[in-house]
């Protein structure tokens, strides 16, 4: 299973690339250690969006660590890791590439970091998409409360009082 979302993950990218303007010199999806600005925008807008992740399994009653597509290791806290891969596109991804391509200038300072500044806007526009509104379950929402409100089906599945569970997924 996890072959088969590496390679979607490819292809995402791979159709994502040709967005981005030419200036951030993109050399693809690149998670630890990112030098480049637009990795560093994503990877720090996924931090932001994990910890909104984690407060809501734990609200839930389900523990962190404990999950399904991502390898059980110590300290490793596969159950956020499995729970963001529905919300990533839609809360920081979108967000963010929406960002760059109206000319927002990503500011780093002479160690190739990300300044203040930048994590600032990256915190504002990630928690301004948590709080708009959008259709989940027949109804208009904030994606924060679609959240939450994954993380309790998660936990209704798991204890047998669901009969099923079903992922979050929103179009572009």
């Amino acid at each position: 299973m996890l072959g088969v979302e590496g390679r979607y993950a490819a292809q995402y990218w791979q159709a994502l690339a040709p967005l981005l303007p030419p200036e951030l010199e993109w050399p693809g999806r690149e998670t630890r250690g990112a030098s480049d600005p637009f990795n560093q925008v994503l990877n720090y807008g996924y931090g932001v969006l994990y910890k909104q992740v984690e407060y809501a399994l734990v609200l839930a009653g389900l523990d962190p660590y404990a999950g399904f597509l991502h390898a059980d290791r110590p300290g490793k806290p596969s159950l956020v890791l499995d729970v963001i891969e529905e919300f990533r596109q839609a809360v920081v991804d979108r967000p963010l590439l929406g960002q760059v391509t109206r000319g927002w200038q990503i500011e780093r300072d002479a160690a190739g970091w990300l300044t203040a500044e930048s994590r600032k806007r990256i915190v504002e526009k990630v928690m301004e998409r948590l709080e708009s509104q959008e259709v989940y379950e027949g109804k208009r929402t904030a994606l924060r409360h679609s959240v939450q409100m994954q993380a309790r089906h998660l936990a209704t599945y798991l204890r047998g009082e669901r009969a099923a569970y079903t992922p979050f997924v929103m179009g572009w």
